[in-house]
């Protein structure tokens, strides 16, 4: 239940499997229910784009209280993990961000057999402007020293060394990929002055901004930026929706195997959204870039 909202729209989606549904209130309220076989977290997209993770158990009833208008003051409760999480959210909720980044650490250092630490390391460690890699290869080994059967941690931790390994190298690994319109790309097509991959999902509105602006910039310099993009969504056909309402036409792959993608571990990719940023030597110069740094880097590729 939402005080000071009557009728509207949330979206709930599941990061693991790219399910997204729509939740619509009635004076303020809301149910939903949803089949599972083990632990899983949702995250709740309120309409100013904020984010709010679930940690939702099989047989379990939570319940979620808050005010649209102090929307970082919402509860859940019901299950220890979402106590937990909103223990963390609510003492955290006025400190800057390096003390955010602290205590998350000390969090999963202290707890590495909670669903809340893969939560924290997954938002604070690899959802950042600029990510340590390095750092968040040690906190993944920690959660799996409690969790050595984890699935989703043997996944991440495979990423993340591919990840540190390319970023180290500086040249992009080869790749090759079927996009939505079945045609074969690769990597050679990344030829022009400026080259990006961008990362991105129909569920994630920062990445679908950062879409719309590289469009924007390759509609300024047609032969001097190429793009590929990487859809994680379990099904292509949303986001060949968002490209075909943006006028989006350069190469878009989407599998359907999220996370488990041959060309997401080929290039050592584990959030949304993201970035490889390539000069046409094929060497990497910026991963990750948010807003006006990937801007500023593929201006200055273009003055080269």
């Amino acid at each position: 239940k939402f005080k000071n909202i009557n009728q509207g729209e949330f979206y709930i989606y599941d990061l693991e499997t790219g399910r997204k549904d729509t939740i619509g209130l009635n004076d303020g309220k809301f149910s939903y229910r949803t089949p599972m076989a083990d632990t899983i977290v949702l995250t709740l997209l309120f309409p100013n784009y904020s984010e709010l993770p679930i940690f939702a158990q099989p047989g379990a009833h939570l319940k979620i209280e808050g005010d649209v208008s102090h929307l970082k003051e919402t509860t859940v409760t019901g299950t220890d993990d979402n106590k937990q999480m909103t223990d963390f959210r609510l003492e955290t909720a006025d400190m800057m961000p390096p003390a955010v980044i602290k205590k998350a650490e000390k969090f999963i250092l202290d707890h590495p057999q909670w669903p809340v630490s893969l939560y924290l390391l997954r938002r604070y460690f690899l959802q950042s402007v600029d990510v340590d890699f390095s750092k968040a290869y040690q906190l993944c080994n920690r959660l799996l020293e409690a969790r050595p059967t984890d699935l989703s941690l043997l996944q991440l931790q495979k990423r993340l060394g591919a990840m540190k390994q390319y970023r180290s190298s500086g040249t992009l690994p080869h790749f090759s990929a079927k996009d939505t319109n079945g045609k074969l790309v690769t990597d050679s097509l990344l030829n022009a002055k400026a080259n990006v991959i961008m990362v991105w999902a129909s569920w994630n509105q920062d990445s679908q901004g950062i879409l719309r602006r590289l469009h924007q910039l390759r509609k300024e310099h047609p032969k001097d930026i190429n793009v590929v993009s990487i859809c994680v969504d379990a099904s292509p056909s949303e986001g060949a929706y968002v490209l075909r309402y943006d006028s989006i036409q350069w190469p878009n792959i989407c599998d359907g195997q999220l996370w488990d993608s041959p060309v997401m571990t080929q290039l050592g990719i584990s959030f949304v959204p993201d970035n490889i940023v390539i000069d046409k030597k094929r060497k990497i110069v910026g991963r990750s870039l948010r807003g006006e740094q990937l801007v500023e880097k593929i201006e200055s590729l273009l003055k080269e």
